[in-house]
């Protein structure tokens, strides 16, 4: 499975549903997940992008992987107060999603996989 790119719409149908539910986190997947939050013009979210295409090649079938463009997507950036890119959200199944910035590296993401999204 690749990196799946996420619209608003996508957002609330697939994760979380903030019109329904706009003060409590109900997430709708039913596997953990990994959101990248990133902008076609920034370098550090292109250093991301295909270490994330390698997580979801390699967590396939355990975790899903998406991505949300900010200059696309304001409404979901200005939501989860995006303010620098590239941002990672990590959505375990039964807990509050964390989020993370800066671009990392593929060893970064297998450890916040496994103390995050695994556990």
């Amino acid at each position: 499975m690749s990196v799946q790119n996420l619209t608003t719409l996508d957002f609330k149908k697939q994760i979380m549903d903030f019109d329904t539910n706009p003060q409590e986190w109900k997430y709708l997947g039913d596997k953990p997940a990994i959101i990248d939050f990133y902008a076609t013009w920034c370098g550090p979210c292109k250093a991301t992008a295909p270490v994330l295409e390698k997580i979801a090649e390699e967590y396939d079938g355990r975790i899903s992987v998406f991505k949300v463009d900010v200059d696309q997507e304001q409404e979901l950036a200005a939501i989860f107060g995006i303010q620098s890119i590239p941002s990672i959200l990590f959505i375990p199944m039964n807990e509050k999603p964390q989020m993370a910035t800066g671009a990392m590296r593929q060893s970064d993401f297998e450890r916040a996989i496994n103390d995050i999204l695994l556990k």
